[in-house]
């Protein structure tokens, strides 16, 4: 039991989250760096993660019984120990404190990457709580890295990196291949869907659901469970983000039609388990992205859905399917808040890439098939047109004006983004899917 007082007396605030953690969007920059460039991938783990971290705050706890044979009232804490709410945020605080110490630096775009550079090597590592991916140039600074990690914390030194957050690593002379085929095994059996019949699409053509259609589920708790674990497969999944993205709408109420549509994506995963990203190697670590949108996509609110995706040379790295905030009054507005949502991304990674030693020397193409859109960013005289659009939005003129992105042309059938809008048939969705690197799991890895 823990008597801390006043918390605001002592700075802690519960409602924070203090253990920060690597974005998903970094680790497959790094995997795909590390795929073009042929690096190494190591692994370590923190044993006993949380008595590492040292108390900033005066802490008290009674003991427990029989620990002393007289009376003591209280104990004071000098470490932290499991259980206790800042825990978290005290392990980080001492790893970071001791990265420093080893010259390396904090990421200013992703406070969980660190990175040390020299003139002829980097190394980068990587932390989500007490998981670590370590990678870079220099095989002899990595293991000097590890001996450092070893003599400071309880470690354990898991090789090359294979199993990562849920996450499988298979490597091979001429890709990374990352997949969740074991946890999409175990969704299916959580749905009870291990004899079901498998489906082409996740999402069946020409059906939009409403969320107050059809009668409510008696006990929500299955469909939370499926839809949590569905967001999180996404992760490698690109190819059912749109799909979830529509089911997430219905968490407060979700209705038997509302589970029908989750158990149809259940049922894609079961025909395609082995799907994964492939980050090939001797790639160019070029940025490119897609922007697209469906313009009052939504029945019940009118909303758009925005999509957008990245590649790093031809890998996949970071994408995104997300109903607007606002109902736009035209598809080109719709579009044109998907592509200012797109650029702030590519702002985002060219910043993480220079950092990474990888800089962006020219304009990052972002390919949109609305040819009034791309007008409207490149041409502030559409005033009239646009005055009612949130200034924020056209801060896509600012990155076009800097060079920082380039807005071409691209038809709708080679609009990769499309797949992250809108329900597509399946030629086009296996399309696209081959065309995301989005790939089954290669004989070489069977086993």
């Amino acid at each position: 039991m823990v008597a801390l007082g006043n918390k605001q007396e002592y700075g802690v605030d519960y409602d924070e989250t203090f253990a920060p953690v690597a974005k998903m969007t970094t680790i497959r920059t790094v995997l795909s760096i590390a795929a073009s460039k042929g690096w190494s991938l190591h692994q370590m783990d923190v044993k006993n993660v949380f008595l590492h971290g040292d108390l900033a705050e005066d802490i008290y706890m009674t003991p427990p019984q029989g620990l002393f044979s007289s009376f003591v009232a209280v104990c004071k804490l000098k470490r932290s120990l499991y259980g206790l709410r800042q825990a978290p945020r005290a392990w980080f605080e001492n790893f970071q404190t001791t990265l420093l110490g080893f010259s390396f630096t904090q990421s200013r775009y992703d406070s969980s990457l660190f990175i040390q550079t020299t003139a002829a090597s980097i190394v980068l590592l990587l932390i989500y709580v007490d998981d670590m991916v370590i990678t870079g140039s220099d095989h002899v600074s990595i293991q000097h890295l590890k001996r450092q990690l070893q003599a400071s914390f309880h470690m354990k030194d898991l090789g090359n990196l294979n199993y990562f957050l849920g996450l499988k690593v298979n490597s091979h002379p001429k890709c990374l291949f990352l997949h969740q085929h074991k946890y999409t095994n175990d969704l299916i059996s959580l749905a009870g869907l291990q004899s079901a019949a498998p489906v082409d699409t996740p999402h069946e053509v020409n059906v939009k659901f409403l969320r107050d259609e059809g009668d409510i589920l008696p006990n929500p708790l299955l469909y939370r469970q499926l839809v949590g674990s569905l967001n999180y497969l996404t992760i490698t999944r690109p190819d059912i983000s749109f799909a979830v993205q529509q089911v997430s709408q219905f968490m407060h109420t979700p209705r038997h039609l509302h589970l029908a549509a989750v158990r149809r994506i259940i049922r894609y995963l079961k025909g395609t388990s082995h799907r994964g990203l492939f980050f090939p190697t001797g790639t160019s670590l070029n940025l490119v992205g897609y922007s697209d949108a469906d313009w009052a996509g939504c029945p019940d609110t009118r909303r758009s859905v925005t999509g957008w995706c990245m590649f790093l040379g031809s890998a996949l790295i970071s994408w995104k399917s997300k109903k607007q905030a606002w109902v736009s009054k035209s598809s080109t507005e719709s579009e044109y808040r998907a592509m200012s949502l797109a650029c702030s991304k590519i702002i985002w990674l060219r910043g993480l890439l220079a950092e990474l030693d990888f800089p962006q020397t020219e304009a990052t193409p972002l390919y949109a098939d609305n040819t009034s859109a791309i007008q409207i960013a490149a041409n502030p005289v559409f005033h009239e047109r646009t005055k009612h659009i949130e200034v924020d939005c056209h801060s896509i003129r600012e990155a076009l004006d800097n060079r920082i992105v380039s807005l071409p042309h691209i038809t709708l059938q080679l609009q990769l983004a499309h797949i992250f809008t809108k329900v597509v048939p399946r030629l086009r969705h296996e399309f696209l899917n081959n065309k995301l690197m989005l790939l089954d799991h290669p004989h070489q890895f069977e086993g």
